[in-house]
């Protein structure tokens, strides 16, 4: 079953005192427990769901509507590509078939090892450096194969 920890709790209270309606607490707390557990379960949305008095397919809408939440596992590098028209124009297409060919997975896997999740998601907000990806919490843009390759070769 999922509890919040104890410091999370005390984020809880702050925030609780911040915002007008408990209903806005939804994204600060689904980014709590992205934190905390690295995703996001049907429990977890059920203790949301009960700290805000909120109907739990509200806070699931939310969850799903939302590509920077995971409900299900994603591997320790999450790798998410921009897939929207600036990134598709400036090469998105082929930098997607490297990272492919590199990865040995297609967006929706992750690596048998674990390391890896591969997937393809909405704007990042980065249109004027595209192509652009994300990894984890850090952005990487205006990429090319050799960027790409320099990159993963960081994280090993």
């Amino acid at each position: 079953m999922f509890v919040f920890t104890d410091e999370n709790l005390k984020k809880i209270e702050a925030l609780q005192k911040r915002y007008p309606s408990p209903k806005a607490l939804t994204l600060p707390l689904l980014w709590m427990v992205q934190y905390q557990e690295k995703v996001i379960s049907l429990e977890a949305i059920e203790v949301i769901a009960k700290l805000i008095d909120t109907p739990p397919m509200e806070i699931y809408r939310v969850a799903t509507f939302y590509t920077m939440f995971n409900l299900e596992r994603v591997g320790k590098y999450h790798v998410q590509l921009c897939k929207t028209l600036s990134c598709a124009l400036c090469g998105k297409a082929e930098i997607l078939e490297h990272l492919e060919a590199k990865l040995g997975i297609v967006p929706g896997e992750s690596s048998e090892d674990g390391r890896y999740t591969l997937t393809q998601v909405e704007c990042l907000g980065s249109c004027g450096t595209a192509p652009v990806m994300q990894i984890n919490d850090v952005y990487y843009e205006n990429l090319t194969d050799d960027k790409i390759d320099a990159i993963l070769e960081e994280l090993r």
